[in-house]
């Protein structure tokens, strides 16, 4: 291990709460140098949905590179790209009824968010973009405007400003009206809030804590921004590609919003690739006023479209989704009776709240040690976070589950009424 605490930076983070040195993956699971099993409830933050080396995938890929195609393009015409662009727009738009252009802004979620935020502002000419209490978005400068956590704001080390943030669905605790102290702020002209471009939204927020927000509430936003003149930005980074069950996150609540932001699982099987999908009457960019050396890696088209015509064909991936959602829901909903904790989530986007961060990284350890690789989220780190591949087996699930069980146990004790 010296190589790492000598070599790489202090910034390393993930690798300090599983101090194993991991070699190979497949699936659902992680193996470490000494061949230990490790079952993968992390799911590389929301990039892994098809899990580790996903076999059609990575025959995919591995088909492409040996003839010898084009891999990187900026955003010259490839057959990759072109498969990629008419697959997306027959499986994942057209059966939605979704007209979207899609652009490349480059290679992670934070590129898609910054696009949306630039492109948001030339549209309307406005400046300020309204955000919500405890949402993350990125760690590029416009992005960390528009995210809550103060650690991670912190680290941009100058003012981070034209972004005003809002109380997130039930952030309130649904003792306030939605919306009450926002419309009341855009109708005053003496309220000081700036007009906005735009409102940037997580319809779950992942590293907020696994905050669900309601279809209803979701529904008033979309009305609210359409009365005043808002463009509406998804941040569907981590909850799109199916996490939640549709493909898009924003499905259930039947809304469409103005610009999409797509990344991490969308490369099929890790690999970088973001897209920021907008009506096509926003589409006022002049050539290359916005681009980026890496917004044509085409590996990532290549497992992005075999992915697309492999699980989005039909629905059995969103059902399975939900199955195993509410799967570890049922345990997780025992374990907060128990307790008195509080479950979170939607589809396979999950979490244990506990009462503060230190026992939820103590469950996270004690998980570890089990053999489950799972991460905390929330302000205070107070939410331990189940996130496993969309591809998981149920018998993986309620193996996983167990561990959890088991590390919620040894840290707290058995059931209180046991």
């Amino acid at each position: 291990m010296n190589v790492f605490e000598t070599t790489e930076s202090e910034v390393r983070s993930y690798c300090r709460s599983w101090p194993v040195v991991f070699d190979r993956a497949v699936g659902a699971h992680m193996y470490d140098e000494s061949g230990r099993e490790y079952l993968d409830f992390f799911a590389g933050a929301g990039a892994l949905n098809y899990g580790h080396n996903n076999p059609v995938l990575k025959q995919a890929v591995v088909d492409y590179m040996m003839a010898d195609r084009v891999t990187h393009s900026l955003d010259m015409n490839t057959v990759a790209k072109r498969e990629f662009l008419e697959t997306f727009r027959d499986i994942a738009l057209a059966p939605r009824d979704l007209d979207y252009k899609i652009m490349f802004p480059g290679p992670a979620g934070a590129n898609a968010v910054e696009a949306a935020l630039k492109l948001a502002r030339k549209i309307t000419g406005r400046q300020s973009v309204i955000n919500f209490t405890n949402a993350f978005h990125g760690m590029t400068l416009g992005a960390l405007s528009v995210t809550g956590n103060s650690m991670k704001r912190g680290g941009a080390g100058i003012p981070l400003v034209h972004a005003t943030p809002m109380p997130y669905d039930n952030y309130l605790d649904g003792k306030v009206e939605d919306f009450l102290w926002f419309e009341r702020l855009l109708g005053d002209s003496g309220s000081g809030l700036n007009e906005p471009a735009a409102v940037i939204v997580e319809t779950v927020q992942g590293e907020g804590g696994i905050n669900v927000a309601r279809a209803e509430w979701l529904r008033g936003l979309a009305d609210l921004c359409k009365r005043h003149g808002m463009l509406l930005i998804v941040d569907d980074v981590q909850m799109g590609c199916g996490r939640t069950g549709p493909f898009f996150s924003f499905e259930q609540a039947g809304i469409v919003p103005d610009i999409v932001c797509l990344s991490k699982s969308i490369g099929g099987m890790g690999m970088p690739l973001a897209l920021t999908l907008l009506r096509p009457e926003l589409d006022v960019w002049e050539p290359g006023e916005h681009n980026g050396t890496f917004r044509g890696i085409n590996p990532a088209f290549v497992a992005s479209t075999a992915a697309l015509r492999e699980y989005w064909t039909d629905d059995t991936l969103e059902k399975g989704t939900l199955a195993k959602g509410e799967q570890i829901g049922r345990v997780l909903d025992d374990l907060a009776e128990a307790h008195g904790l509080k479950a979170k989530g939607r589809g396979l986007a999950r979490g244990l709240q506990f009462a503060d961060g230190d026992t939820a990284g103590a469950v996270c350890r004690a998980a570890f040690e089990r053999g489950l690789l799972m991460e905390t989220a929330g302000p205070e780190g107070e939410v331990a976070k189940l996130m496993p591949p969309l591809t998981v087996t149920e018998d993986e699930v309620e193996q996983g589950l167990s561990v959890v069980t088991e590390a919620v146990h040894a840290v707290l004790g058995k059931e209180k009424n046991a």
